[in-house]
């Protein structure tokens, strides 16, 4: 009769384990979900102008990848946000202001960037920005971005400097003024996929 007490005791205790399983809160349970992000769709591809000049100088441009754009930022130091104008629009090609030489700028698609502040000092002539006419931006490595595949200097003529950025597609981008720089975002997709 022992061995059968055992037994009964054994599964009793089996039962019981069971059903405390199986009566453990679907939220209590550990489970991973993949969240996902959606990105802002709307800010189309027209070209973006803002009236605005200063007599600062462009001292650097970088870039930057985030999960939903590329972004690139002029600095014009001293310049704070009234005197920070801009046209930021698509081209078929890129022209050198001044000389009309052509600027090549790899990707299917090139988005002229013009700020209105020159890269050199006005009263001095001497650049702030060390970068050459028709030539890669220094310092920016666009390497493992998903939209940006190239970025060059195309001059700064009559206190307007011109940059070239060449993406993957003509994709929607926003242009926004922060303190002392321009910042322009060029969105991975048309979707708000990440």
């Amino acid at each position: 009769m022992g061995r059968k007490r055992t037994a009964w005791a054994t599964a009793a205790a089996l039962m019981v384990a069971t059903l405390g399983v199986a009566a453990v809160p679907a939220e209590a349970t550990t489970t991973t979900t993949t969240q996902t992000t959606a990105c802002p769709t709307g800010w189309g591809s027209l070209t973006k102008t803002r009236s605005a000049a200063t007599t600062e100088s462009v001292t650097n441009i970088r870039t930057g990848r985030h999960a939903c754009f590329d972004r690139m930022v002029v600095d014009v130091p001293g310049a704070g946000t009234r005197g920070l104008g801009y046209t930021v629009g698509y081209v078929s090609r890129l022209y050198q202001d001044g000389s009309g030489n052509y600027v090549p700028v790899g990707g299917g698609a090139v988005i002229e960037v013009r700020v209105a502040a020159p890269a050199y000092d006005p009263d001095t002539g001497k650049p702030t920005y060390p970068a050459r006419a028709g030539q890669r931006l220094p310092g920016v490595d666009l390497t493992g971005y998903r939209t940006f595949r190239d970025a060059r200097f195309a001059g700064s003529f009559e206190g307007e400097t011109q940059i070239g950025l060449g993406v993957r597609a003509k994709l929607p981008f926003r242009v926004w003024v922060a303190t002392d720089r321009i910042v322009i975002d060029v969105a991975h997709n048309w979707t708000g996929a990440r």
